[in-house]
């Protein structure tokens, strides 16, 4: 063993499949009338992409990224995912292609892909990227760092399966959406708010943070940072928590697990907590950057909204 991952080095089948005598164009549908009309982008890592034409079989890393094709209505387009894809349902019958060990290139070779769409978390960026360019599969990187990047994923997306139209209509849709949340949120008093989005095996706790959509999509909707100086720090203590002494706790995750931790001592005597505002959040929403983050935020607004009106105490 060489201590690459695991399913990284080609078969000798799939290689054949891949670099045979016919040319990879030869495996995608469809290519030899979309090769006059090649498509240029430039992805998250400033790298140039190219493709011959229109993605038609496409393999997503990560549920953020199955999440942008299926909102543009290319569900069909997806052949392969990573293991704990869930949403849209339809994705529970297709091959997978790696998971939380790794991800197989032999796997995702073995779909035919014509566009390999990665996000650079668990090492997937650095197991898939050169070798997919060695053999001529196109690759995009997305990062999702803020709200826009989000909405610039769609138009990416959407470009490279040449429905930039049907992209940009939804980032219309998405920009409108959140325009609405900011005026609805404007001049009202923002909550002190420390949202939790998950719990360490050494005690510590994962928090929304600056510098990420999560923590954006918190902001957005009218709440603003309990801990202002937590700068980058991805983890804080549950001391730092307690001592925030939060308006609103939001607890990302199941409400058995929110309780279990407000009944703790010093938990159930936080203020958001005796006041009946510690709630729980979708993680599906405010943890997996998408167009339904953007349902999170509305929720997350009404809420905060209606609270407001009964006063922060």
């Amino acid at each position: 063993m060489d201590g690459r991952p695991a399913g990284g080095l080609l078969s000798v089948t799939l290689r054949r499949r891949a670099l045979g005598g016919l040319g990879l164009a030869a495996l995608l549908p469809g290519a030899a009338a979309r090769a006059a009309a090649p498509i240029h982008l430039r992805d998250a890592l400033g790298r140039d992409v190219v493709l011959p034409g229109p993605a038609q079989r496409i393999v997503t890393i990560f549920s953020s990224n199955t999440e942008l094709v299926a909102a543009l209505g290319l569900m069909e387009r997806i052949v392969g995912v990573e293991e704990y894809t869930r949403f849209p349902p339809e994705v529970a019958g297709l091959p997978k292609v790696g998971g939380r060990l790794g991800f197989s290139v032999d796997a995702v070779v073995a779909q035919r892909p014509d566009l390999v769409i990665v996000t650079p978390a668990r090492q997937a960026a650095n197991q898939l990227v050169d070798p997919m360019e060695r053999i001529g599969v196109p690759v995009m990187v997305l990062l999702s760092r803020s709200l826009d990047e989000v909405m610039g994923n769609v138009r990416q997306v959407a470009q490279a399966a040449g429905v930039a139209a049907r992209g940009e209509a939804l980032v219309l849709s998405l920009a409108q959406r959140l325009a609405a949340v900011d005026a609805q949120v404007a001049g009202q008093r923002a909550p002190r708010a420390l949202m939790i989005t998950g719990r360490m095996g050494n005690g510590m706790l994962l928090v929304a943070r600056p510098g990420t959509y999560t923590n954006e999509a918190m902001l957005r909707a009218g709440a603003r940072h309990a801990i202002p100086g937590i700068g980058t720090l991805a983890q804080v203590s549950p001391e730092a928590a307690l001592a925030a002494d939060p308006d609103v706790l939001l607890f990302a995750g199941a409400q058995p697990l929110l309780a279990e931790l407000t009944r703790r001592p010093g938990w159930r005597d936080m203020r958001a907590v005796r006041a009946q505002r510690a709630i729980t959040v979708s993680r599906a929403e405010f943890l997996i950057p998408g167009p339904r983050t953007f349902d999170g935020i509305e929720t997350l607004a009404r809420w905060i909204m209606q609270t407001q009106q009964k006063g922060w105490g």
